[in-house]
């Protein structure tokens, strides 16, 4: 089975979550709309009238159409062995992929605290405030919890045990997103979680993951997608 992923065109966004998912699991997959008329299937896939996703992404299996990252992560753990079978280890890694999905809005709102409708330069003072307590409070916390979780009580490789998972995944994509955005901050701040940048480079190692980031498949972080990097807000 192909499966049809559906997302914009010329960002990683949310989708990557999803593609480092199918890719890691060597799984045959389109990314419609990166493909000629793509952008056109996109919109009107949006309008179906039985079980319509409120945005991209989503992901067509046969007639099952899956929205929201982590409903289709949590598809895909089940599909390709990248999530425990068991339901408490399940719902745990469900659980993880959601925290990600907090720190990934709030890394959002960094560069659009107002409105999503209006450009950045049209919330730059709001934008300042809002990075520097992002640096300051609220990254610390976010990356101490995952720091936690692989350390403690022993260390281990992945954060539900010495198997990866799709959360491992997400985590990683984070992380490189972070050091993209706030370079300098992040220079700092992962200092004290060694075990992060351990983590990030277990992921960038496997075979599946190293080719894709290798090809032009995985599209470059630029400053229309969630990660963006503006030198003012790294402070």
């Amino acid at each position: 089975m192909v499966y049809e992923l559906y997302y914009w065109p010329g960002i990683q966004g949310r989708g990557e979550f999803v593609r480092l998912a199918l890719e890691e699991a060597g799984a045959g997959y389109v990314d419609v709309a990166r493909r000629q008329g793509g952008t056109d299937l996109l919109m009107a896939a949006l309008e179906v009238e039985e079980y319509p996703s409120f945005a991209p992404p989503f992901l067509k299996v046969g007639e099952l159409t899956i929205g929201q990252v982590s409903n289709i992560l949590l598809y895909l753990g089940e599909q390709h062995g990248l999530a425990p079978r068991t339901d408490p280890g399940r719902l745990w890694v469900h659980q993880l992929q959601l925290t990600i999905a907090d720190l990934v809005t709030e890394v959002h709102d960094t560069h659009h605290p107002i409105a999503t409708s209006l450009y950045y330069e049209d919330q730059k003072p709001e934008a300042l405030r809002r990075s520097a307590d992002f640096i300051e409070e609220r990254l610390p916390k976010f990356l101490g919890y995952f720091s936690r979780l692989l350390t403690n009580p022993e260390p281990r490789e992945f954060l539900s045990g010495d198997r990866l998972t799709y959360a491992d995944l997400s985590l990683f994509q984070v992380i490189e997103g972070l050091r993209y955005a706030f370079p300098k901050a992040m220079q700092l701040t992962e200092t004290e979680y060694p075990a992060l940048g351990a983590l990030r480079d277990r992921v960038a190692a496997r075979p599946n993951i190293a080719a894709y980031l290798a090809s032009e498949r995985r599209i470059p972080f630029n400053e229309n997608g969630i990660f963006r990097h503006y030198p003012e807000l790294d402070q």
